[in-house]
């Protein structure tokens, strides 16, 4: 038995969402940046002045979604890529956080999308990329559509130190069945980032087990009861997932009212470096 390590334990900026306050929407139609929206509120801190304040929270992994980027200027990139230097912070993975690659007639579209944001991965120095496979009920002819707008997506990346992964996530892989075909049939071209909150229901553990001998990453999302950590869900998906033989880091995903987003993480982070596995 062994304790998991904090060097395992990434943050997404998800779980700051009410800190950051802003988003700036995607429109699939352009590569610009949208207008700004309050869409948490003002915010107390922007993205530029996060990597600072999570190394002082004793993080020193981020993730950051795609929508809280307010500009893909090389000028605001290089600052923020200097900003995660300093606060020796590692840059851990863009999640790319719209398009549907599945999507029958608008697919092209929403994969020349996703490489213009894997791009951007690769101008900030992130370790990898999260994509969606797909947003379709999972036909084999969505499944393929899939396959093969990702290969396209892989082979555009080639020779670059940023990873391409994809999520356990929305209705086209919604079940393990459909993670095993998409990954067979890429053949380790395209990694796994396996999240504990997107399955549900009777089969929950056993469904993640199966695939998590696969992920290279993970969103570690907690329940929380009335500000309480549902300890025995959130204990069962990281024995689940030590015993399937993962090895990678720990993001923390935090999307409760109570209790505060910092207090909420360091709960979810306590727990799963205290535990023996």
């Amino acid at each position: 038995m062994a304790q998991v390590s904090a060097d395992r334990i990434a943050v997404s900026t998800w779980s700051l969402h009410r800190l950051l306050g802003t988003t700036y929407p995607h429109d699939l139609t352009t590569t610009e940046i949208g207008p700004m929206q309050e869409t948490y509120g003002e915010g107390e801190e922007s993205l530029l002045g996060l990597p600072s304040v999570l190394a002082n929270h004793g993080y020193h992994r981020l993730e950051i979604v795609s929508f809280h980027l307010r500009s893909r200027d090389p000028i605001y990139l290089g600052e923020l890529r200097d900003q995660l230097r300093i606060a020796n912070v590692r840059l851990q993975t863009l999640l790319i956080d719209a398009g549907d690659i599945s999507h029958p007639e608008h697919g092209a579209r929403d994969t020349a999308w996703v490489a213009s944001w894997i791009e951007i991965a690769n101008e900030l120095g992130a370790e990898n990329a999260r994509i969606i496979a797909g947003k379709q009920k999972p036909t084999r002819d969505a499944l393929d559509r899939s396959v093969k707008a990702l290969t396209a997506l892989a082979h555009g990346n080639a020779g670059s130190s940023v990873r391409l992964v994809t999520e356990n996530w929305f209705n086209l892989l919604a079940e393990p069945a459909h993670v095993h075909y998409l990954l067979d049939k890429l053949d380790g071209r395209i990694g796994l980032l396996g999240d504990f909150g997107n399955w549900g229901g009777a089969s929950k553990y056993s469904d993640l087990k199966s695939i998590f001998g696969r992920a290279e990453l993970c969103h570690a999302k907690a329940n929380f009861i009335d500000g309480d950590l549902d300890e025995a869900d959130y204990g069962q998906c990281v024995t689940l997932a030590e015993e399937a033989g993962y090895k990678g880091p720990y993001t923390l995903i935090f999307d409760s009212e109570v209790p505060g987003e910092w207090h909420g993480l360091a709960t979810e982070r306590d727990f799963i470096t205290s535990r023996d596995v």
